[in-house]
C-alpha cells in the first residue's frame, strides 16, 4: 500500500495534463536539450494542452493530494499533542513530588509549633511558679534584715543563700520562657512559609491535572480525526489508482490500435508505391513506343502525384493547443508519444481534407473517438495519409473522392477527450509523423 501511495504521490509533483495518446514500441525519452525545448513550449502554451489528460484522473489525484495534506497535518499536531501530553505528566509527577514534600513541611512546621505551644505553656507555668514565690518571699527578707541587725553568723549565711536560690530560679524560669518564645515565633514565620508553599504546590499539581486531562482529550480527538482523515485517504486512493488503471487501459488501447493502423497503412503504402511505379512505367513506355512512332527522343516523364502541390492544408482553421512529440505520463512513468496536432475546434467545427484524395476508412474507437481516414496517393515520393479524430458527425463517406478544403466532418469530443477539439495525424508510408513538417 505505502509503494502504491507513492506512485500516486508522485502525481503532485508533476503536471496534470497527461496525454491519452500511445507512444511506439521503439519511442526512447529525447536528449536534455530537446527535452528542454519541449518543456518551454509546454510552457508557452495554451491551457487547453490539459485536454489530453482525464478530467477525472486530475480529480482523484487532487483528491488524494488533498488527503495526504491533511493526514500529514493531523498526524503532525498529534504527534506534538501526545509530546506535549508526556511533559505535562512528567511536570504533574514533578509536582505532585512537590506537593508532598510541601505537605509534608508544613505537618512537620504544625508540629513543631504546636510543640513549641506547649513548651510555651509549661515554661510560662514554671515561670508563674517563680513569680509566686518571690511574691512567698517577701517575707523572708523582711526577716533577712531583722537577721543582719542582731542574728548569728551562720543564720545570716543561710538567710541569704535561700534568696540567691529564690531568685535564681525566678531568672532561669523566665529566660526559659523569652527563648521558647522566640524559638515558638520562628517557627510560626516558618509555618507560615509551609502554608504558602503548599498552596502554590497545590495550585501548580492542579493546573498539571487540568492539562493532563485537556491533552488527554486533544489526543483522543486527533486520533479520531487521523483515523478519519486516513480512511478518506484510502478512498481516494482506491479512486486515483482504479484512474491510474483506466489511463493503463486507455494506453494499450490506443497503442493496439496505432500499431494495428500502421500496419495497415504500411501495407497501403506499399500497394500504392507500386501502383505509382507501375502507372509511371506504363507512362514510360507509352512515351518510348510514341516517341519511335515520332522518330524522336522519350522525355522524362515524372512522378504520379495526386493533384494539389504535393503539401497539406490546416485541417480547421485555428491555433494549436498541443503539438506532436513525446510525453512523460506522471501516472504511468513512461515516455509516450502525442501522435498528433491537437487544434482548437468547438464542438461542431467544419473539418476539411487537407488535400485531395480518398477516404478510405471511417470508425469508432474507444480512446480516438470518430476517426476518419484520407489516403491523399503518393506526394513527394511518399505515401500520405491523414486522420481527423475525436469527431461529432461524418460528412464524407468511404470511398468518396474528396478536393482539398472540402467538409468532410465536423469537430467533437468522442472516445477519450476531455474537451472539444481536433487531433489530426499524418502517417508518412505508414509511419505517424509530425503533421507540422506537412502543413
Amino acid at each position: 500500500m505505502v509503494t502504491a501511495c507513492c506512485l500516486v504521490l508522485s502525481l503532485s509533483a508533476g503536471v496534470l495534463a497527461a496525454v491519452p495518446y500511445a507512444p511506439s514500441a521503439e519511442a526512447r525519452p529525447p536528449d536534455p536539450a530537446a527535452k528542454k525545448k519541449q518543456l518551454d513550449s509546454k510552457i508557452n502554451q495554451s491551457k487547453a494542452d490539459l485536454d489530453d489528460a482525464s478530467d477525472q484522473l486530475g480529480k482523484s489525484v487532487a483528491a488524494y493530494n488533498q488527503a495526504v495534506t491533511k493526514y500529514q497535518a493531523v498526524q503532525a499536531r498529534y504527534a506534538v499533542a501526545q509530546g506535549q501530553l508526556a511533559a505535562a505528566k512528567a511536570a504533574d509527577a514533578v509536582a505532585a513530588g512537590k506537593l508532598a514534600a510541601a505537605e509534608a513541611a508544613l505537618s512537620t512546621a504544625t508540629s513543631e509549633v504546636a510543640a513549641g505551644q506547649r513548651q510555651i505553656a509549661e515554661k510560662r507555668s514554671v515561670a508563674g511558679r517563680a513569680v509566686r514565690s518571690a511574691y512567698q518571699q517577701q517575707n523572708g527578707l523582711v526577716g533577712l534584715s531583722i537577721v543582719l541587725r542582731g542574728a548569728a553568723p551562720a543564720d545570716v549565711a543561710t538567710g541569704m543563700q535561700v534568696q540567691r536560690n529564690v531568685f535564681g530560679i525566678q531568672s532561669n524560669a523566665i529566660s526559659d520562657l523569652n527563648t521558647a518564645q522566640a524559638e515558638l515565633a520562628s517557627k510560626q514565620v516558618k509555618l507560615t512559609a509551609a502554608e504558602q508553599d503548599a498552596e502554590s504546590a497545590r495550585a501548580a499539581a492542579a493546573a498539571t491535572v487540568k492539562k493532563v486531562a485537556d491533552l488527554t482529550k486533544q489526543v483522543a480527538a486527533d486520533r479520531a480525526e487521523a483515523a478519519t482523515v486516513a480512511a478518506v485517504k484510502l478512498t481516494a486512493f482506491k479512486a486515483a489508482e482504479k484512474e491510474k488503471n483506466s489511463e493503463l487501459a486507455q494506453y494499450n488501447s490506443l497503442l493496439k490500435e496505432r500499431n494495428r493502423v500502421q500496419q495497415m497503412l504500411i501495407a497501403q503504402a506499399k500497394a500504392e508505391k507500386a501502383a505509382a511505379a507501375r502507372r509511371k512505367a506504363a507512362a514510360e513506355a507509352a512515351e518510348r513506343a510514341k516517341a519511335r512512332k515520332e522518330h524522336r527522343k522519350p522525355r522524362n516523364v515524372p512522378d504520379p502525384v495526386s493533384t494539389g502541390d504535393g503539401r497539406l492544408g490546416y485541417p480547421v482553421s485555428s491555433y494549436i493547443t498541443s503539438p506532436y512529440g513525446m510525453r512523460f505520463h506522471p501516472v504511468l512513468h513512461i515516455w509516450k508519444l502525442h501522435d498528433g496536432t491537437d487544434f482548437r475546434a468547438p464542438c461542431g467545427t467544419p473539418v476539411r481534407a487537407a488535400a485531395d484524395g480518398v477516404v478510405t476508412d471511417k470508425y469508432f474507437n474507444g480512446g480516438y473517438g470518430n476517426r476518419l481516414f484520407i489516403s491523399h496517393g503518393v506526394m513527394g515520393g511518399h505515401s500520405i495519409t491523414t486522420v481527423y479524430n475525436h469527431l461529432s458527425k461524418y460528412k464524407a463517406h468511404v470511398g468518396e473522392r474528396v478536393k482539398r478544403g472540402e467538409i468532410v466532418a465536423w469537430s467533437g469530443t468522442t472516445g477519450y477527450s476531455t474537451g472539444c477539439h481536433l487531433h489530426f495525424m499524418v502517417y508518412k508510408d505508414g509511419t505517424v509523423v509530425n503533421p507540422m513538417g506537412w502543413l
